[in-house]
C-alpha cells in the first residue's frame, strides 16, 4: 500500500510513513522452505508434466479433502476454472446465463468464448454482491446457469439464490476466486452449488502465480471439467478420443508443487486476515461517512481485500478524494475497484468479439443485452462509494493501527 521497498513482516517508517507489507513481493507472502522442498522434489524427479506427475494430483485430492468435496480439479487460472466449469454446463449459441457487472473479466469472457450471453444482474451496493432479488428479473427460457460471485472474498447471500435456481432447474456456479476460506452457513465458499471455481494467482490468500481449481459434488460435471482442462482427449479410458472442442488448460507440477505447499497455510492465512480486518473495522466505526465491510450474519468474510463505502455527501470527494489524501499520508488505495460496469467496456457495448461476426451477442434477445443505467442503481452507486485497500496475512497491529490512523486524519478526524 505505501511505496518503498518492502522491509518485510515489521515494516519500516521512512519520511514518516510505514512500509507496508504488499502481496506484490516476498514482504506479504507466505512463500518460503516448504515450497522449496515441494519444488524440489518435482525437478529431482524430471517430470513437471501434470498427467504424469504426482504434485497437481496431490494438490486436486488434498484441496477436495480440504472443502469436503468428491472432486476438485487443478488448471492453469481463476479465468480457466470459471471457462471450465461454463464449459461443463453445455451452452448452445445463444443461451444466457446470468452474472455480476462487477467482477474481472476473465470471469465473463469465459461465457462468450462458450458461445453464451452474459446477461447482468445488479448487485447489492453495501456489498457489491448479486442477490437472489437481482437474479430473478434477469432469468429467461433460455437460462442455462447462473453465476454468483463472491467479491473481495464476502459471500453472496448463497441460500435464496440456490433455492430460485433449483425451482428453475438451473444450475449455478461460484466464483470464488476471492473469497478461499470464506463461509456460508458453515460451509466453504464454492461448495454449495453445483460447481465452485478458485484462484491462484499472485495476490490471492494462496498462491502459485496463476492456476485456478474447480470443485463440484456431481459426477457428469466433473467429467465435463476434466475433459474439457485437457482438451477433451480421454485419459484413462479404454479408447480415448478428443470427444469436443476444448483447450489445454492444465497446471504445471511446478505450480501444483507451490499450490500444494500454500494449501497447508490456509488457515492460518485466513485467520489473520480475519483477525487484522476485525481490528481496523472496531478502529473505524465510529467515523461519519465512513462503513466497514459488511458480512452476512450467517457468513465468513476472508478478506481478499478490505473494503470501505465511503459517503460522498459527508466525505468530500467521496471515495476519490479519500483516496488521494490517503496516497500522500502514504497509504495506496483503489477507489471504484473497477471504473465502470463490465457491461461498459467495448467488448460488450460493442460486442467486440470474433472478428466483425458480433458473434454470439447476433443471436441475443434484446433485453439480455439492454444496459441501461437505470436497470443498474445498484452497481453504481457501489462502484461510486466504494474505497479498497489491500490486505494480506502479514499485517501486524502496528500497520492495522497505522491505516487507521491514516484514514481518520484523511477525513479530519485526527
Amino acid at each position: 500500500m505505501a511505496s518503498g521497498k518492502a522491509l518485510g513482516e515489521s515494516g519500516s517508517k521512512e519520511s514518516g510513513t510505514l512500509v507496508l507489507p504488499s502481496d506484490q513481493d516476498a514482504s506479504g507472502r507466505t512463500l518460503g522452505a516448504e515450497e522449496l522442498e515441494e519444488l524440489r522434489q518435482v525437478i529431482e524427479s524430471g517430470m513437471l508434466f501434470s498427467v504424469k506427475g504426482t504434485a497437481v494430483k496431490s494438490l486436486e485430492k488434498a484441496f477436495a479433502e480440504k472443502l469436503g468435496v468428491r472432486h476438485a480439479f487443478a488448471c492453469s487460472s481463476g479465468s480457466a476454472a470459471v471457462h471450465a466449469a461454463v464449459a461443463a454446463v453445455d451452452p448452445s449459441p445463444g443461451d444466457e446465463i446470468v452474472t455480476t457487472p462487477i467482477t474481472d473479466m476473465g470471469a465473463l469472457t469465459a461465457i462468450v468464448y462458450q458461445s453464451a450471453i452474459p446477461v447482468f444482474a445488479d448487485v447489492d451496493p453495501r456489498t457489491w454482491n448479486v442477490t437472489a432479488a437481482t437474479i430473478e428479473p434477469c432469468l429467461s427460457e433460455r437460462t442455462k446457469a447462473i453465476v454468483i460471485t463472491h467479491l473481495f472474498g464476502n459471500p453472496c447471500d448463497t441460500e435464496p439464490i440456490l433455492e430460485m435456481a433449483r425451482t428453475r432447474g438451473i444450475p449455478v456456479i461460484e466464483d470464488a476466486a476471492q473469497a478461499l476460506g470464506a463461509t456460508y452457513k458453515g460451509k466453504p465458499a464454492g461448495t454449495p452449488a453445483s460447481i465452485g471455481c478458485f484462484s491462484l494467482q499472485q495476490g490471492k490468500h494462496i498462491t502459485c502465480g496463476e492456476g485456478g481449481l474447480t470443485v463440484t459434488d456431481d459426477d457428469d460435471l466433473a467429467r465435463r471439467m476434466f475433459l474439457f482442462i485437457n482438451k477433451a482427449w480421454g485419459y484413462g479410458d479404454e479408447r480415448p478420443d478428443h470427444y469436443f472442442l476444448a483447450p489445454n488448460y492444465r497446471m504445471s507440477e511446478l505450480q501444483g508443487a507451490v499450490a500444494l505447499a500454500q494449501l497447508a497455510k490456509l488457515d492460518e492465512v485466513v485467520g489473520r486476515r480475519i483477525a487484522s480486518a476485525a481490528k481496523l473495522t472496531a478502529l473505524l466505526s465510529d467515523l461519519p461517512g465512513i462503513e466497514t465491510p459488511w458480512s452476512h450474519p450467517e457468513g465468513v468474510h476472508s478478506y481478499w481485500k478490505y473494503c470501505l463505502r465511503v459517503d460522498p455527501a459527508i466525505i468530500p470527494d467521496g471515495a476519490v478524494g479519500l483516496a488521494s489524501r490517503l496516497k500522500d499520508l502514504g497509504v495506496q488505495s483503489a477507489p471504484r475497484y473497477i471504473q465502470k460496469p463490465a457491461f461498459r467496456c467495448q467488448i460488450f457495448a460493442e460486442q467486440k468479439t470474433f472478428g466483425k461476426s458480433n458473434f454470439p451477442f447476433d443471436l441475443a434477445r434484446p433485453e439480455a443485452v439492454d444496459y441501461s443505467e437505470s436497470k443498474y442503481p445498484g452497481a453504481f452507486e457501489g462502484l461510486e462509494r466504494i474505497l479498497v485497500l489491500p490486505w494480506n496475512e502479514k499485517y501486524t497491529d502496528e500497520h492495522v493501527n497505522y491505516i487507521a490512523a491514516s484514514i481518520r486524519r484523511a477525513v479530519g478526524r485526527e
